[in-house]
Parts: C-alpha cells; structure tokens; sequence
C-alpha cells in the first residue's frame, strides 16, 4: 500500500509537533511549512494526499493559500482541511467559499481530526456503496474510481465535498434534502459546521455545472433536490 501524504501548513511549533507525532504514528509521510507562501510552492512541488491548513499564517493566510489552490489545474482536485483558531460564522463560510472540503475549530481533539482525514481520503480514493462507483443522467457523468465529473465532453475540477453533495442529490433524484441531511451524508454526524456552507457548495454545484445546474433545485423552505429530465 502505497503511503499517504499529509502536508501541514501551520505556523505553532508545538502544534506542529503534536500532528507530526500522531499522523507518522499511524503510518503517513508528513510535510510541514509554517507560513502560506512557502506552503503553497509546497504543495505545488510534492502534490500531497491532503492538506492542513491555517488561517492565520505569515507570508500568505490560509484562505488566498486555499483560492491559489483551487485555481491550480495540477492540485486543484486535492482535499483541504482547514484549521483555525476562528471559529466565527463568517470564517467558515469564507473558508468554503474559498473551497475548503472541511474544517476544525482549535483546540480539537486529534481523534476527531484524524477521523476526518481519513474520511476525506476514503472520499477521493473513490470509496462507494456504489457498486459500478460511477452515475450518469442529464449528461452529466460522475465517475468515483477516477474521481471525475463530466459533462457532455467537458472535463470538470470539483473538490472532494463538490463531488460527495453532487452524488448524493444525483443518487436519490426527485428527494428532497434539508441542509442537515445533506451535511450528514457527506461529512458525517461528528461535524461541527454550519448548515448554510451547503448553499456556498450548492452555489459551487451550480456555477461549474453550467446549464445542467438547473437540475439542482432549490425547495423552499425545506432543502434542495436533484431533478432529472
């Protein structure tokens, strides 16, 4: 099996120091840079399994670090965490905003922290209680083993939470969710977040979809629902 590739942008020492400890422990090759600048040529020159980010760091802060990220054609595809001591309402919808897949409040608990890892990593080694791991409708096509969206012939970059909330309305067309299901199925019962990052993400869906973001229903009052032709 091959290992896995933890890169850490964190400018504490000693929590440096404690996630280094716990994630070589069980086994992940870690990297660590402790300001954005020299984090994100980082992540451009080893191409990791995962990132862990900041919000407060010198040189570049976590979110202009997450939007270069998400700009990259080469690294855009990668799972961010983020990891802040900000635990305002504005903080974590700007971090979705910027495209982050999760994110953690300081201080956490390391369990918690590195059940999410692993779960964001489950999600982008196409892991599914699908059994082709691929779905298709309205010409879109989903492909959970390449970690691919296409649309008609076009190719298109989604993160790994992108990709998870487009499955999940796709898989059960016509049902309607409320934005704590919708949480739930894609990040787990554990995660502390709010319930409005779904319409940053829905918003996401919607713009990268083009015209097929039209099958993606807002149900008001209630939630959202994926409707076929």
């Amino acid at each position: 099996m091959t290992t896995q590739t933890v890169l850490i942008i964190e400018d504490e020492p000693s929590l440096q120091e404690i996630l280094t400890y716990n994630l070589e422990s069980r086994g992940y090759q870690v990297l660590v840079f402790d300001d954005g600048t020299a984090g994100l040529a980082g992540v451009r020159k080893h191409v990791p399994d995962i990132v862990l980010l900041d919000i407060m760091l010198p040189g570049m802060d976590g979110f202009e670090v997450c939007r270069h990220i998400r700009s990259d054609p080469l690294i855009k595809h990668l799972p961010v965490l983020m990891m802040t001591a900000r635990g305002e309402e504005i903080d974590q919808l700007v971090g979705f905003q910027m495209g982050a897949d999760d994110y953690v409040t300081k201080p956490f608990k390391m369990r918690i922290l590195l059940e999410r890892i692993k779960s964001l990593l489950r999600r982008t080694e196409g892991s599914s209680d699908d059994e082709s791991g691929r779905l298709a409708a309205d010409g879109i096509v989903l492909d959970r083993i390449q970690f691919r969206v296409t649309v008609g012939d076009e190719d298109i970059a989604f993160t790994p939470t992108e990709f998870d909330l487009l499955w999940h309305l796709m898989k059960h067309p016509g049902r309607v969710f409320n934005r704590a299901d919708l949480m739930n199925a894609i990040m787990g019962d554990d995660t502390i977040v709010l319930e409005r990052t779904i319409d940053v993400h829905i918003r996401a869906l919607r713009k990268k979809l083009g015209d097929c973001g039209d099958f993606i229903e807002t149900v008001r009052g209630i939630g959202y629902r994926y409707r076929n032709q």
